[in-house]
């Protein structure tokens, strides 16, 4: 393990760490609903699944621009995650058991990617601009192996068994994270953390933020429901992990070439891309339930929707905000990312039945909408790194 360079090292773990997601996110609703809950209660499980994210990456983030120690933290929190779905997976399955085990489970994975991506960034330095997207592709694979392995795998064995197969996973991501070392590039402990104010009045960053509300509201019926809303379409777990991992596959491709986009195009520019192509997405999706080549040229625009904002996204916060801050500045893309996708949940599983999945991923599509309005305080000119 020593020998293995630290972007193959930064690589594993985001395989392992992705595999999770991969294994939870597309399969998490099935197994909710096969221990008998309904799609009101699983809009509010799922959301409860992110509901920490208001608050939790602010406390990880404290800890670890006060501390230094991102890495331990990272540790800690994949241990937890292991712990939680061993309890998942022998106490009795009941609403309040399972949101109190959610609720206790996001709070330490929202540890995890924030704290990790800072650590990432200061580990490959200079090199961040050419490197990222080649060691960030490799949680994408993770995802692919989980959501297509698994949905495979989910045709001989009952969806009951889906928190041992997340055991399984997060221990293994535990046991890698070891192989990581602090960055000594990284800042120390802080006495007196910088404040972010400053940082958050500049129009460039509280635009950003207010975008990836709205982006991440608009996504919330595809993360909490797409995979009921295939099932009850008729496709089988196979076909359902098969549409996920075209997804991922597209935003491996965006990972490998964002760097093209991002020299020939302004940041305001390719976020009104992503925006017009995310409305067209889930468009699709809710116009052509039936059919598997409407829903997979509508997962390949994932590279827009997710890939090239997440790549944006990077650069924002690593321009922005100081290296005594990128703690904080990674926890806050990840609260507005759980504001948007836990409170699209709760009004998708609120109304899904009333007005059908269909019509749902269609008023998601139009709920990008607001979001331009906020394009224009974005550079109109090329940010370089």
């Amino acid at each position: 393990m020593l020998n293995i360079p630290i972007h193959s090292k930064l690589g594993g773990f985001y395989f392992f760490y992705y595999a999770i997601v991969g294994t939870f996110m597309p399969f998490w609703s099935l197994y909710l609903a096969d221990q008998g809950f309904n799609y009101q209660e699983i809009g509010l499980l799922s959301s409860i699944a992110i509901v920490t994210r208001f608050f939790a990456p602010f406390i990880w983030g404290w800890i670890a621009d006060k501390s230094g120690k991102r890495m331990m933290l990272v540790r800690i929190a994949t241990w937890m995650e292991a712990c939680i779905w061993f309890l998942i997976f022998i106490i009795p399955n009941s609403f309040q058991s399972v949101a109190l085990l959610m609720l206790v489970f996001s709070f330490f994975q929202n540890a995890i990617l924030a704290q990790f991506e800072g650590v990432t960034l200061f580990w490959l330095g200079e090199k961040r601009a050419a490197l990222y997207g080649k060691v960030r592709k490799w949680g994408s694979v993770g995802f692919i192996v989980g959501v297509f392995g698994i949905g495979a795998l989910l045709e001989v064995i009952p969806i009951s068994m889906l928190p041992i197969m997340l055991l399984c996973i997060a221990f293994l991501a535990f046991l890698w994270s070891f192989t990581i070392k602090e960055p000594s590039s990284a800042p120390s402990s802080q006495k007196q953390l910088e404040p972010l104010w400053p940082v958050l009045k500049r129009p460039v960053v509280a635009s950003f933020f207010i975008i990836e509300f709205f982006l991440l509201f608009s996504h919330a019926p595809f993360y909490s429901f797409y995979s009921n809303f295939l099932s009850q379409a008729g496709f089988n777990t196979t076909i359902i992990g098969l549409l996920w991992s075209v997804g991922v596959i597209a935003e491996i491709i965006m990972f490998a070439y964002a760097n093209l986009f991002l020299k020939h195009f302004s940041w305001r520019t390719l976020v009104t891309a992503c925006l017009i192509l995310t409305s067209l997405r889930w468009i699709a999706v809710g116009l052509f339930p039936n059919s598997f080549i409407a829903q997979f040229l509508a997962q390949t625009i994932h590279a827009f929707s997710f890939g090239l904002f997440h790549m944006i996204a990077m650069r924002i916060i690593f321009q922005n905000f100081n290296a005594n801050q990128q703690g904080r500045g990674q926890a806050l893309y990840s609260t507005m990312w759980g504001l948007g996708v836990a409170l699209g949940s709760i009004l998708a599983g609120k109304y899904w039945d009333i007005l059908t999945g269909e019509c749902i991923f269609m008023i998601a599509g139009l709920s990008l909408i607001p979001a331009f309005i906020f394009v224009a305080c974005l550079p109109k000119v090329i940010q370089q790194n």
